[in-house]
């Protein structure tokens, strides 16, 4: 099979066997496949958990049809249109567990749209839900909102509801565009006052819930703009891994600050967190009120341009990847 290979010098396609899926795995026939910023650190030979390494195709999530199941695989049968979040997913066939996988809504969902869901689906309802235990009425900063996952995040956030959705971003265009996604307020953290414009968009109160993508550059931000007894959810470190911290601050508004990553999680973790968001999510998904806009679509063969594109920074919504 034809796949983007993970190399010494950067993302090759090569031709390598189709992989067997486990008893727990099914196999899929990959039409497409979204690009997630880890992608990008793969390629430099890190791995992701337990996914990437030298000699395996990149890929965090992918749409397609599935060819086989396992022994172990559940509700799921070839033929079935499925979006699963797993390994490899840059190739024209690859794995996931079963419980990773949802089906395709049959309401003309493509399968470039379903690739842009898992990753952004699973992180958000499980930082804003699960371990950030937004209720109805509060109000929710998403740190770096102008990514995929970030502007999925404000739905999400909406969705389970949410009074007021503040998103971020240092990108004017990006910034200006976060109401399509649900943000009632934009914030430019770029500005070093920006605390303040949070202040002010919540009564002088703060905000209950921040889910952030960024840590180190707005860390110290976060604790001025969270509320009394808010919760901030350390989801990403695009803003940097290190940043000084107001231990006082951070004491006096009794804050939660929560680490998540799924490199660490079980698989019985991810299914657990998949089903979870199903249960809450599913429906609307389903009915198209969850949805990201495509920026690009690349054939596989672009690859390469493709994350080129994604590190020149200047995309709205989801990069994917068309597997013919």
């Amino acid at each position: 099979m034809k796949a983007a290979v993970i190399t010494p010098t950067g993302l090759q396609i090569q031709d390598i066997p189709r992989p067997e899926p486990k008893p727990n795995e099914i196999l899929v026939r990959v039409r497409a496949a979204g690009l997630n910023r880890a992608d990008l650190g793969m390629v430099t030979g890190q791995a992701h958990g337990r996914a990437g390494g030298l000699g395996t195709p990149a890929g965090l999530e992918f749409s397609g049809e599935v060819v086989a199941v396992g022994a172990e695989a559940r509700g799921i049968k070839p033929g079935d249109r499925v979006m699963c979040s797993g390994s490899g997913g840059y190739a024209e066939y690859a794995v996931a567990d079963w419980g990773r996988a949802a089906p395709i809504p049959a309401n003309n969902m493509s399968f470039e749209q379903a690739a842009t869901l898992p990753v952004a689906l699973q992180t958000m309802h499980n930082a804003i839900v699960t371990a950030g235990r937004l209720k109805p009425g509060e109000t929710v900063l998403i740190q770096g909102a102008s990514s995929g996952v970030g502007l999925l995040g404000m739905q999400i956030a909406k969705l389970m509801g949410a009074k007021t959705v503040l998103g971020s971003s240092t990108n004017a265009a990006r910034r200006a565009r976060l109401h399509e996604c649900g943000a009632d307020v934009a914030i430019d953290t770029s500005d070093a006052n920006w605390p303040d414009a949070v202040m002010a968009a919540t009564d002088g109160k703060g905000v209950n819930l921040i889910v952030d993508q960024v840590s180190g550059s707005v860390a110290g931000g976060n604790l001025k703009a969270a509320a009394l007894l808010g919760r901030v959810v350390n989801v990403g470190r695009l803003g940097g891994r290190f940043a000084e911290f107001d231990f006082d601050l951070h004491a006096l508004k009794r804050i939660d600050y929560i680490g998540v990553t799924f490199r660490t999680r079980t698989v019985e973790e991810v299914r657990e967190i998949t089903r979870l968001m199903r249960a809450d999510l599913w429906q609307a998904v389903e009915a198209g009120r969850l949805n990201l806009p495509i920026d690009r679509v690349f054939p596989l063969d672009q690859v390469v341009e493709a994350q080129a594109h994604m590190k020149e920074n200047g995309h709205f919504g989801k990069i994917v990847l068309s597997v013919a």
